[in-house]
């Protein structure tokens, strides 16, 4: 099971068993990491932790645990079992990052699975009549419960129809995900008490601020929050934009000279908005910055990192997680934490980033389309709150999780934006604050005016008149469609007339300025190869779920570009690779 998700040779693994209590741990993680210190004791050996992920915990309260004669630092998780000692099971609710755990407490003889309030940091579990088991990652699940190995037709439709499966989840059936903020706690003699330490209704239950209150909250919370974010035992660079939320970090980090290098990933046609961006930001925040270049060398290993980023995912990651695996590889030889503005647009402004889609008619077979038309019906269900909880509670965990865990397999990813007391705060704002981006402007003009008056990637600026605001939008919106059209979102028509125009080269003109991966092109041309390989293979064409005929004629057409199929040959692709890797493979 620890060897399933030992992703990279540096990872640090381990395994504790104490046989009286039938409990048996294994674990992975980064060398030097926050987790790096598996098992926790306390000093009398008789509380264990094993934690993987990371707690941001103020440094105060470590300061009271050390004052009260516990031996702790701050740079290791080594802290939490004293703080269980200190507090017992309300230690979970302090708990303030993206994380899972078990505690195993030989006095009380139990053993308690729990993990962070938004389930972000999965845990996977099958229960049986031998025991409860669990994992970070299916995949270990896989390897040691061969009969789970499967695809569940009803869950891969979600997958196709939504971009990820729904309530909780996965693509195998009998693997099931342990809801956010759980505290399920295991004894010898059998059962498992499934209780929660935090539901989202408490947040939800909070009087909401008015308007200046809010403002006036809001840049205070994320000056006190985001602090934590820039400390640890390891170096932490930022992974900087073109847009709003990695300025309002920059703009309160107020790094000295040269102590927060900033990176951005870049295409080959051209610098994108967000390199050219996010340049000048760090030039004006006295900081480094680097152009992390994903182009040629990319394509060459893509058949690789598609494989390993649908593996490491559990199939929850389409095929162009690969970009995401390439690029925080490099990072990660910039500094191993890498801070971003990730869920910033969705946790302060609102934003669903998923939803149901659709394919190309005849591209899955007769006998699969209700499964498919019953995943819309699915996700209708699942909206029956508000953006905000639908955002911190289902996207965050069910879809965002996806490039999370290829993320998370080559660095430690950070994000203030799923802060606890930030969260909490938003739940707060007044009607019409979440969907505007005016709160985050006026958070960026209290911490650096400059940056303030600097568009960002889409025109965004404060302080602007209308007309000029109104302009610099609709360029920058014009471009932004212009470059989806003439790649994912290329109509059949324009690909054919594309085709006759090859000879121009005319994605030259249209793409890099604002995306750095274009699929469409490189399906096409560079990876028509793999492409070919993978999808015409008899295995592929047998997939039942797939319309084998369509394949073939889908995969000739994108090839010789007179059609683009970029959105089904990826969805394709990521059911293969999952076949082949996690359940053929096991």
């Amino acid at each position: 099971m620890v060897n399933a998700m030992r992703h990279e040779p540096t990872y640090v693994t381990g395994t504790l068993s104490e046989p009286s209590l039938g409990i048996h741990v294994g674990w992975a993680a980064h060398a030097g990491s926050f987790s790096d210190c598996m098992p926790a004791w306390n000093e009398t050996r008789d509380v264990c932790l094993v934690f993987a992920g990371e707690d941001f915990t103020d440094r105060d309260d470590i300061a009271r645990l050390q004052a009260r004669g516990h031996d702790c630092e701050a740079g290791s998780a080594h802290y939490l079992v004293h703080l269980y000692e200190e507090s017992g099971l309300r230690f979970l609710r302090a708990l303030n990052g993206w994380f899972s755990g078990v505690l195993i407490d030989l006095r009380e003889r139990r053993a308690v699975l729990f993990n962070d309030r938004f389930g972000l940091h999965r845990l996977h579990y099958h229960e049986r009549p031998d025991g409860l088991y669990f994992a970070s990652e299916a995949k270990s699940l896989l390897r040691v419960l061969p009969e789970l190995r499967g695809i569940d037709h009803a869950a891969l439709a979600e997958l196709f129809r939504c971009g990820c499966v729904l309530q909780g989840k996965t693509l195998f059936p009998g693997i099931e995900q342990v809801p956010g903020g759980a505290m399920w706690a295991v004894t010898p003699q059998g059962g498992v008490a499934k209780g929660q330490y935090f539901e989202s209704q408490e947040w939800e239950r909070q009087p909401p601020m008015s308007a200046a209150e809010f403002r006036e909250s809001l840049g205070a919370t994320f000056a006190r929050v985001l602090p934590r974010y820039l400390r640890g035992t390891g170096d932490v660079a930022m992974s900087l934009t073109g847009g709003l939320d990695g300025r309002m970090i920059m703009a309160w980090a107020r790094p000295t000279p040269g102590a927060l290098p900033c990176y951005t990933f870049a295409g080959e046609y051209r610098d994108c908005a967000d390199v050219t961006i996010a340049r000048i930001v760090a030039a004006m925040c006295g900081q480094p910055h680097q152009t992390l270049s994903v182009g040629r060398a990319f394509c060459d290993e893509f058949g690789t990192l598609a494989e390993k980023s649908v593996y490491i995912s559990d199939g929850a990651m389409d095929v162009t997680g690969s970009v995401e695996l390439y690029a925080n590889k490099l990072a990660r030889r910039i500094a191993p934490i890498r801070l971003t503005g990730n869920y910033g647009s969705e946790i302060v402004r609102g934003n669903i980033a998923f939803g149901p889609g659709y394919v190309a008619k005849g591209f899955l077979s007769e006998e699969f389309l209700p499964h498919f038309r019953a995943a819309g019906h699915a996700f209708d269900s699942v909206r029956d709150c508000t953006d905000l909880s639908f955002v911190a509670f289902r996207q965050v965990p069910w879809y965002h999780y996806a490039r999370f865990s290829v993320e998370q397999s080559q660095l430690t990813p950070r994000s203030p934006y799923l802060d606890n007391d930030l969260v909490a705060l938003m739940y707060r704002a007044p009607p019409g604050s979440l969907h505007s981006r005016k709160p985050s402007l006026v958070v960026i003009a209290q911490g650096d005016g400059r940056l303030a008056r600097l568009p960002t990637d889409r025109g965004r600026v404060i302080e602007s008149s209308r007309m000029a605001g109104a302009l610099r939008d609709a360029i920058q919106e014009l471009t932004v469609k212009a470059e989806y059209a003439y790649d994912y979102g290329m109509p059949q028509w324009l690909s054919a007339v594309d085709h006759v125009l090859s000879p121009l080269r005319l994605e030259r003109f249209f793409l890099g300025r604002h995306k750095f991966y274009h699929f469409r092109v490189w399906n096409r041309d560079r990876l028509a190869g793999y492409v070919k390989e993978v999808l015409l293979d008899h295995r592929s064409l047998m997939r039942p779920y797939l319309e084998r005929g369509f394949v073939e004629r889908m995969v000739k057409h994108h090839v010789k570009g007179t059609r683009n199929y970029t959105t089904e040959i990826h969805l394709a692709l990521t059911a293969e690779l999952a076949h082949r890797t996690l359940v053929e493979q096991g």
